[in-house]
């Protein structure tokens, strides 16, 4: 039988200015424009209904997508629309995050891309997330239509289905710089020479020295194709993978964004066990998921290593399957039946 309701809100978070940035220049990659967000984000909050949550948290922001998105919705969900001044500033996201913790939300959707949902791993550890991949070089979310992403929130946030069936801890790569603040990223942490901060151009082959991933994708764009197209791993395995770069190194040809080949010199690459640390050493800038925020001094070391203690990832299917079989979309009477036919071998 489907389980009772505990009326935990589904949080919505939306970066408006994903799949919108200075990258499209140098590759092929699309625009996710802001009525494509406010349709998605109708979706989710029509699929959150349907999986049984009665609220719903969403944040004000400069391109009125959530204001839009939930007028005239009439739908059987009572939204939330916080005022946090958001200004599409990289602190609106924390922010969000931070406030839907607070208020309980029993399941996060999030619009955005890998440095989003890195954003909300920064201040919320084990959020329980759907993320839904709405920028350029993604790893960390997923293309999953957004109804469904909603309904496995909304599943989640009800009760119906319990979170530790249909999540498991996201990998991290955690990041300890001498003599400053540790820093974090999901997917890849790359070491760069003659680069500048905040730069949001591709990265140019020469300018890599190293990288360590927690996922090695080599259906991927971006870094995460680098180490996975010599050591695939996977989100489930529980290992990551270091590659050392140089320009007389063997040849790679790498998908370093949508539309765009490039070839890196690989020196090096091997796969690491979680917890095994990797050494740094500057001059040099790192990047965290696409990012380029930190700056090494001359001998200046940073340890990088992988564990897995990042967010709950909510599994789209798996949550939807879970809610199938507890007959959370009807009264439950077909549940015993089905379980038989299951275990019986039938289709």
């Amino acid at each position: 039988m489907a389980e009772p309701a505990v009326h935990r809100p589904v949080g919505i978070i939306v970066n408006p200015l994903s799949g919108r940035d200075v990258r499209r220049l140098a590759a092929r990659a699309g625009t996710s424009t802001p009525e494509d967000k406010r349709n998605q984000v109708q979706r989710i909050l029509v699929g959150a209904a349907a999986g049984g949550a009665t609220a719903a948290v969403l944040v004000r922001d400069p391109f009125r997508i959530a204001n839009a998105a939930i007028e005239a919705l009439g739908i059987d969900i009572e939204p939330e629309l916080l005022d946090l001044g958001a200004r599409c500033h990289p602190g609106d996201t924390p922010a969000a995050a931070r406030a839907m913790r607070e208020r309980g939300c029993g399941a996060i959707v999030v619009l955005g891309g890998d440095g989003t949902n890195r954003t909300i791993a920064k201040v919320w550890p084990d959020a329980p997330l759907v993320p839904v991949s709405t920028g350029t070089n993604n790893v960390f979310p997923t293309m999953v239509e957004a109804t469904m992403a909603g309904a496995a929130a909304g599943l989640v946030a009800s009760g119906r289905v319990p979170l530790e069936r249909v999540s498991r801890p996201a990998k991290v790569v955690r990041v300890s710089i001498e003599g400053e603040p540790d820093d974090l990223a999901l997917i890849d942490v790359v070491h760069l020479v003659d680069d500048s901060l905040g730069n949001r151009m591709p990265y140019e082959p020469g300018k890599i020295r190293r990288l360590v991933v927690s996922r090695a994708e080599p259906c991927a764009v971006g870094i995460s194709p680098v180490a996975g197209l010599l050591h695939p791993v996977g989100s489930d395995e529980d290992a990551g993978v270091e590659v050392a770069c140089a320009g007389d190194g063997d040849p790679l040809l790498v998908p370093i964004s949508p539309g765009l080949y490039t070839q890196l010199g690989i020196a090096s690459s091997r796969v690491i066990a979680l917890g095994e640390e990797v050494f740094i050493e500057g001059p040099g800038l790192l990047a965290f998921d696409g990012d380029r925020e930190r700056a090494l001094a001359p001998g200046q070391k940073a340890r990088v290593w992988v564990e897995r203690t990042g967010p709950q990832v909510i599994d789209v299917p798996v949550a939807l399957r879970e809610a199938a079989l507890r007959g959370s979309y009807s009264d439950g009477r077909h549940w015993h039946d089905h379980r038989t036919k299951v275990s019986a071998g039938c289709c």
